[in-house]
């Protein structure tokens, strides 16, 4: 594909190399229906596994920095949504009479938290896939990609 105008290659990359199948070397015949593999004596200086390889990706700067990413949104995210789930199940066993009172006509308290208790699934929704796709999804996106760089070699 060719780049538009005035973007950087490097900034934009058009084509995920794990798009579909056939880019990972999966599902690639070698004329009598097996799969294509390379005989390791084909290929000596292929001589890491796949397993070595995402072993290498795990441990570098780059996938820490994207789990270190992920874990500073996730466990406060988790924590304070539990909590407030479980604040409104203790509530709604411990203190009856709170919950019963009404905020509006028919509408009482525990109507409202329960209702809130929807909304704050929509809201930490929202914001994970906010967070995501700012803070993690091109990172991640290089990391596959230089990943399948690394293992397409030993597809050949």
């Amino acid at each position: 594909m060719e780049k538009d105008e005035g973007l950087d290659a490097a900034e934009v990359r058009l084509d995920d190399p794990w798009y579909d199948a056939l880019a990972s070397g999966w599902g690639e015949l070698d004329g009598t229906g097996s799969p294509a593999v390379v005989p390791a004596q084909a290929a000596p200086e292929l001589s890491r596994s796949a397993a070595d390889i995402y072993l290498e990706v795990q441990s570098s700067a780059a996938f820490q920095e994207v789990r270190s990413r992920y874990r500073r949104f996730v466990v406060p995210a988790v924590s304070a949504f539990f909590a407030w789930y479980v604040a409104y199940v203790v509530l709604a066993t411990t203190a009856p009479g709170f919950m019963a009172r009404p905020v509006t006509g028919a509408v009482n308290v525990a109507m409202v938290a329960g209702l809130g208790q929807f909304l704050s699934t929509f809201v930490l929704t929202w914001a994970y896939a906010r967070h995501a796709r700012l803070r993690r999804d091109r990172a991640a996106l290089d990391l596959r990609w230089d990943t399948q760089e690394l293992t397409r070699g030993i597809n050949r």
